[in-house]
């Protein structure tokens, strides 16, 4: 048996390297405005290909990374306190402040104006990288541990 590996895991190691570009832009890049098929030209994929590959390898599709990412930004600053939610709303990469509401309630289960609200003074002695882990958005309305934020 040969320790080289064949021409089949030669390409699935391409593709997780394209994947991982392609995760890394939407982390760079959520705010500007990116859908699946500009990602997959900018890696030489089909946009079919993409998603699969990508929710096969992060367990979600591109799409719902940004959205999570977008998401997550606005949480951030809506704890900060300093924006109004319509400011927040664009500054992440929304262009309409009623998908961002739609979709910040779909992630996190209640609206931005809720959620600030609830969350002022809540993790201000928090480090920040226990509060980043608390207040991470769960997809699909997965169930909360009892307790957490």
């Amino acid at each position: 048996m040969s320790s080289k590996p064949d021409a089949a895991q030669q390409q699935r190691l391409r593709d997780l390297a394209q994947l991982r570009r392609v995760r890394d832009r939407i982390d760079r890049e959520y705010a500007r405005p990116l859908d699946v098929e500009a990602l997959a030209r900018g890696v030489h994929m089909s946009a079919g290909h993409l998603s699969r590959e990508f929710k096969r390898a992060y367990g979600e599709a591109p799409y719902g990374y940004l959205m999570t990412r977008r998401i997550e930004r606005a949480m951030a600053l809506l704890r900060r306190g300093d924006l109004s939610v319509t400011d927040i709303c664009f500054s992440v990469g929304f262009s309409s402040l009623g998908t961002f509401s739609t979709r910040f309630t779909e992630l996190v289960g209640v609206p931005p104006s809720t959620y600030r609200r609830q969350m002022e003074g809540v993790t201000a002695e928090m480090p920040s990288c226990i509060v980043k882990q608390v207040t991470r958005p769960v997809r699909n309305r997965e169930a909360r541990p009892p307790g957490q934020v």
